[in-house]
């Protein structure tokens, strides 16, 4: 019987910068590959609430966050004990208003603003790739 993949919640944070849509990125802690910011749900937490606490939590942002996920994909996280896990992100955009100076995991990871196109290519997962360069900034936020 298969396991079920792990749920998790995560945050496409854009902006708009002359004319040209902008991805922020972040490295993973373990491999240091490029990702968008993302986490396990916090318990009482909406998923965009939830996608929104990672996006504070490891890139310093804050922003309006669509209130229904734009889409999700699928990739395999690696556990400190080496273990696989199957999990599905379902994705949230967020327009970032705000970076903050300082925030929990600044030291952790390094964070880079790329254009759409530069930002599909630079990270891993071919379904992540896909939302990126389907994504329309006009979306309904909560």
């Amino acid at each position: 019987m298969a396991i079920p993949p792990r749920v998790q919640y995560g945050a496409l944070p854009w902006r708009m910068r002359d004319g040209t849509l902008e991805i922020l990125l972040l490295t993973s802690r373990g491999t240091g590959r490029w990702i968008i910011p993302k986490g396990w749900p916090h318990d009482n937490f909406s998923s965009a609430h939830s996608a929104a606490q990672e996006a504070y939590e490891e890139a310093g942002i804050r922003g309006p966050i669509t209130s229904e996920p734009i889409g999700s994909y699928r990739y395999q996280k690696v556990r400190d004990e080496g273990a696989t896990v199957d999990c599905v992100v379902y994705v949230h955009a967020m327009e970032v208003a705000q970076h903050l100076d300082d925030w929990p995991e600044k030291d952790q990871r390094q964070q880079k603003w790329f254009p759409r196109n530069a930002a599909a290519e630079a990270v891993s997962e071919p379904e992540l790739r896909d939302l990126i360069l389907a994504f329309q900034p006009l979306q309904s936020y909560s």
